[in-house]
């Protein structure tokens, strides 16, 4: 399923990277090419247990809307997963997420970050003002 040519420039990188460090692997605190690799194959099984998980709990539209979201906004989608995700774990969710329900997640997310981003300018006036 990998692309072997892919994997032969992230390890020429990964090359590169510790040669431009000054050193072997695990030299000055640097993780070796295997514990990189480890780390890497467990990322991969935790994203994948995320989308098994998010494919579970979700109708078919509302995937893809969310998808659709990722593409343009994938901070907004990762907070909207992590919403489901968090409501599945808790059994919060008593069917799948309809795709009307994930516009309200989106709609909560985005007045959060509205009301977080807020800014206010206040003008003053100069001190010696002349009401001439």
């Amino acid at each position: 399923m990998e692309d072997p040519e892919l994997e032969a420039i992230r390890q020429r990188r990964m090359a590169e990277m510790m040669a431009a460090r000054g050193g072997a692997p695990g030299a000055q605190g640097m993780p070796s090419a295997e514990d990189a690799e480890q780390q890497e194959e467990a990322r991969r099984a935790a994203e994948e247990q995320r989308r098994t998980m998010l494919h579970a709990v979700m109708a078919p539209d509302a995937r893809e809307r969310l998808a659709r979201v990722a593409l343009v906004k994938p901070d907004k989608a990762r907070n909207v997963e992590n919403m489901i995700l968090t409501a599945a774990k808790r059994g919060a969710l008593q069917s799948k997420v309809t795709e009307d329900q994930l516009k309200g997640m989106l709609e909560q997310i985005s007045e959060r970050e509205s009301a977080a981003s807020k800014i206010t300018i206040q003008r003053r006036r100069p001190m010696f003002e002349d009401d001439e």
